[in-house]
């Protein structure tokens, strides 16, 4: 199972890293590299037989008996984002080593969570089952809070960290919501049945609605993309990574993987369309205005990852072919143009643009670099970007779903895209004759290879376009074939698209041309949306509803706290069984005489409690209660339950009296309490005839003895030495369960204890100390005269 055995290898050595790191963080990250590295080979080794079809599939039962499945898949959408998840995983990995260069905290932590972070993006891109995707997702979410947090030194980490956490975990539970909808709407949660039998009706498209806004908090999409900018606190590695490779990709890769199962449906492609432009024009526009270069490419990433949402929303084949040929040069690019960010600011001590000048005499390999990965940005040809904008610009003119306003905002975004990639360029390396030389020291060859690599590969697939193509066909030919199906290639003569380009690279030249002008204008527009400042507002407004919320129902009052878990039960499950549940045929009043009695005993017992006024007399009768009980387990043939009753009544009896030492003898009511007596009267009432009711009726619900009881049935007596297979589970199961339980009274009862014994302490220690003389004013008027 070679696809389980990666991402298990990917945790196993994450785990492991952390006691390599304190000897030497180089180790630690060139070891860390090595399972990507791996990954990465096995899985192109096996590109042929992928893309010409052949899918390699693996299942592993975790809990059969309920469905639950580890569900593997390797096909050419899992290929292409393996090439982006485990290559420039080990490409930052390498490039991480040199960046980190002091060691330190950071570098000792980012190692073994980098990998682990791999390891979950690989698990998320080879899963074939729902539910194995939100494993995995959820994964990708926890690492990315601890390594955007690190150690949380600074509030600005711990507030972003935190900020990426709410908003990609409540999308994520809303998400498994859509999940499980689609999944029980179709009758399998298993991804490639839904796509060889895609469901419809009204579920499905509720489900489609709730599974795009877990792709949009993942992805960054308009209200949900101000996380990623503020997670820019990160370490420049980090940041590469998750922004250009795996974490931000994890929405787009989620639609691009469910698309061909809500093809038909509006619900879907519809809200991805829409929010994916809004979603390029505002991150384009945000970027172009951006002093700091990391923040520049942030906002860069979320126009582009906008880009992406419209591609695969739209459930074309031509759009899958431009989305997969665009979700690969992204992450070429990116990765590069963060790791030169990374260089700058190392080398430099700044990433301002308004005090950099120069570099590109300085680092003039670094300014070549650079300029690769801006071409294929801007797309430009013959880098892979150029290919795949081309490609974009034609799906909605030969494709499924013609749309010249779709193409125009396209064409606007690119112009964006076009402007703010030279304004990266610029910023970053020109020569600024109103500011002085940036000084800054050459990279070293282990810093500039890792940079340099995604740039040359982008520039090689556009160039052998071909092989592009074979991996964005395969995976798009799973949506609605087309009579002449769209091919990838770097000239299709004089045609729309082309001209659509040159549109695009000539308007963002003239952006970047009136940039000062462009920046005075945004400055003086205002701004009544933002999105931080509603996240923070809304933030605001939980804290207060919390604080409310908790003041009217946390009162410090038992009787409370029991009144609202009696209602919520009455409620919720007491609800369902008033209009689900029906009373068993075959009831019986009693089946052992004994029953009568010993159920009269109790009965008078607990209306005796309710009427005693000493505290005492209320705990004996609790224990007759208890007892009575346990006596009807003898009688149902418990003998062992009714040993375990009389026990726990007798020491709870025992603890009972030496508590009521310490309190008053009678009860003591106030004229509150008296006041409230109805309704609790009311609540108890109605809760014990719901858990009368209910064992009752679920007493009669018993069924034949299903798979699982059998299974024990047949092993009790051989396996635990049991014939009562109760008895077994009890003594064999639920004594770990016992055995926490009474570790935990331990520590309970030993930090009581300390507790007492330290105020006692004090109190010995108050009253030991000489006391101070007070003197009077007249005594010391005395001793001024004196």
């Amino acid at each position: 199972m070679p696809l389980l055995a990666f991402v298990v290898v990917h945790l196993l050595v994450a785990l492991a890293l952390p006691f390599l790191a304190r000897r030497s963080t180089r180790a630690a990250f060139l070891t860390a590299a090595v399972p990507p590295a791996a990954a990465l080979l096995w899985v192109l080794a096996q590109a042929g037989p992928v893309l010409a079809g052949r899918t390699i599939s693996e299942t592993v039962e975790w809990a059969p008996l309920i469905g639950l499945q580890f569900a593997f898949r390797l096909d050419a959408l899992a290929l292409l984002m393996t090439i982006l998840v485990a290559g420039l995983g080990a490409v930052v990995l390498v490039y991480a080593d040199s960046y980190f260069t002091r060691g330190g905290g950071d570098a000792r932590r980012s190692a073994p969570l980098l990998l682990a972070f791999a390891g979950a993006m690989l698990g998320l891109v080879f899963s074939d089952d729902l539910i194995t995707v939100y494993v995995f997702w959820e994964l990708t979410t926890i690492c990315s809070f601890l390594l955007v947090g690190q150690a949380g030194l600074s509030r600005e980490s711990r507030r972003s960290a935190l900020q990426a956490l709410m908003i990609t975990s409540l999308g994520g539970l809303v998400m498994l919501l859509g999940f499980v909808v689609l999944g029980e709407s179709a009758g399998t949660y298993r991804i490639s049945e839904l796509v060889a039998n895609p469901p419809g009706g009204t579920a499905t498209a509720v489900a489609a609605l709730l599974i795009l806004v877990g792709a949009f908090t993942k992805s960054a999409q308009i209200p949900f993309h101000n996380w990623l900018p503020a997670a820019m606190v990160a370490p420049t590695p980090i940041s590469a990574y998750l922004h250009a490779a795996s974490m931000v990709k994890a929405g787009v890769f989620l639609v691009a993987r469910l698309a061909p199962v809500f093809t038909g449906v509006p619900q879907w492609w519809l809200p991805a369309i829409a929010f994916g432009l809004v979603t390029m024009l505002v991150g384009g526009w945000r970027a172009l205005h951006e002093y700091d270069l990391k923040k520049l490419l942030a906002y860069g990433t979320v126009s582009q990852l906008g880009f992406l949402m419209v591609l695969f929303g739209a459930g074309t084949h031509t759009g899958a072919m431009a989305g997969a040929a665009m979700l690969l040069a992204h992450g070429m690019f990116k990765a590069t143009l963060f790791l030169v960010v990374g260089i700058i600011d190392h080398q430099a001590g700044t990433r301002d643009i308004r005090k950099l000048s120069g570099l590109g005499r300085r680092m003039p390999v670094l300014a070549v670099i650079a300029t690769l990965g801006v071409a294929s940005m801007a797309g430009l040809p013959p880098m892979l970007g150029f290919i795949g904008k081309e490609a974009a610009f034609s799906a909605f003119l030969n494709g499924g779903r013609p749309d010249l306003l779709v193409d125009a905002v396209l064409v606007l975004g690119s112009m964006l895209t076009v402007a703010y990639s030279l304004r990266m360029l610029w910023g970053a390396f020109a020569d600024k004759p109103e500011l002085p030389r940036t000084k800054a020291k050459t990279p070293s060859p282990e810093a500039l290879i890792p940079t340099a690599l995604p740039a040359l590969a982008g520039i090689a697939l556009g160039v052998s376009y071909p092989i592009a193509d074979e991996l964005a066909s395969s995976y798009a030919d799973v949506f609605t074939p087309v009579a002449e199906p769209y091919h990838l290639a770097l000239w299709h003569g004089f045609n729309l698209p082309l001209l659509l380009s040159a549109v695009a690279v000539t308007g963002g030249v003239a952006l970047h041309l009136g940039r000062v002008q462009l920046t005075a204008a945004r400055n003086r527009l205002p701004r009544p949306l933002d999105a931080q400042r509603g996240y923070e507002r809304i933030m605001a407004l939980l804290e207060r509803v919390a604080v409310g919320v908790t003041g009217r129902l946390q009162v410090g009052s038992l009787p409370t706290y029991l009144g609202i878990i009696l209602l919520t039960m009455l409620v919720i499950p007491g609800s369902a069984l008033v209009l689900r549940a029906g009373v068993p045929e075959q009831l019986r009043a009693y089946d052992n005489f004994l029953q009568i009695p010993l159920a009269i005993v109790v009965i008078v017992a607990a209306i005796g409690v309710l009427r005693s006024r000493r505290r005492l007399t209320a705990v004996l009768l609790v224990g007759v209660v208890g007892y009575g009980i346990g006596g009807l387990f003898i009688v149902d043939g418990g003998p062992d339950l009714a040993l375990a009753q009389f026990l726990v009544e007798t020491l709870t009896l025992v603890a009972f009296v030496f508590v009521l030492r310490r309190l008053p003898v009678r009860f003591t009511q106030s004229d509150t309490a008296k006041a409230w007596q109805a309704p609790k009267a009311v609540i108890a009432g109605a809760a014990g005839i719901f858990i009368a009711l209910a064992a009752v009726i679920f007493s009669g619900a018993r069924q034949s003895a299903p798979e699982a009881s059998e299974a024990f049935i047949a092993n009790a007596e051989k396996g635990a030495g049991a014939t009562n297979v109760v008895n077994a589970i009890i003594v064999d199961f639920r004594a770990f369960d016992t055995v926490g339980e009474i570790a935990v009274l331990a520590i309970a009862a030993t930090g009581v204890a300390s507790l007492i014994l330290a105020s006692r302490h004090e109190r010995r220690k108050r009253s030991t100390r000489v006391p101070i003389p007070v003197k009077t004013p007249a005594k010391q008027q005395e001793e001024v005269r004196e």
